[in-house]
């Protein structure tokens, strides 16, 4: 049972490969739905779902998440994933952050519909769910009922852990913009000025 008094904060992880604007805008509306203190943008060294994704080096991408978020005095990066040894596994995060922040604590872990329609098969799952509360965002083609309907499938200790928010439908990925900047296009207005001029300063994706 979540309590009003109780500090709340956001964990954002994932590869960012490159952090863009929808990563932004997930955060943000997670924020204000949720009354969180801040959000933490923790960069995944190697993630065990993405094993075959070409991953560019761990500190551009920590870098880049550095420089999007700030600008926003409720937002940070965390390097728990990435000065951590092996695959980067949600449970040891999330626990990290447990025993750091304390019980007296929620913990959110904010994510988009279809990754949380695969947290079925996430390590350990059913001790994240015992350590924080899962906060999911709309995507194009998942709307509020229909991920309801999808949470109401799922097991009965998953019930009242997940929550639904909506969110504008931008549908912007980081496989596309890759894509774009190996092709020559712009991805101008797709990710934040300074993360565009740290891809080209440093030409990546190329």
């Amino acid at each position: 049972m979540i309590q009003a008094n109780e500090r709340r904060i956001g964990l954002m992880g994932g590869t960012f490969n490159p952090i863009h604007l929808g990563h932004l805008i997930i955060a943000e509306f997670a924020r204000h739905r949720f009354g969180l203190e801040k959000v933490i943008f923790i960069p995944a060294k190697e993630p065990p779902h993405k094993e075959h994704e070409k991953l560019l080096q761990a500190e551009h991408r920590c870098e880049m998440v550095r420089l999007a978020v700030e600008s926003n005095p409720y937002f940070e990066v965390s390097r728990e994933e990435l000065d951590r040894q092996g695959l980067s596994y949600s449970v040891d995060t999330v626990k990290k952050f447990y025993e750091l922040f304390g019980r007296a604590t929620q913990l959110y872990f904010i994510l988009g519909a279809d990754a949380m329609l695969e947290i079925t098969t996430w390590k350990n799952v059913d001790k994240v769910m015992k350590l924080c509360y899962f906060a999911a965002a709309t995507r194009p083609g998942y709307t509020l009922a229909e991920m309801r309907r999808q949470i109401e499938g799922l097991p009965p200790s998953f019930q009242g852990r997940i929550f639904t928010f909506e969110i504008p439908r931008i549908d912007i990925s980081s496989t596309d913009i890759r894509h774009y900047i190996k092709n020559g296009e712009p991805i101008k207005y797709l990710v934040p000025e300074c993360v565009e001029k740290y891809i080209e300063r440093h030409k990546l994706y190329r």
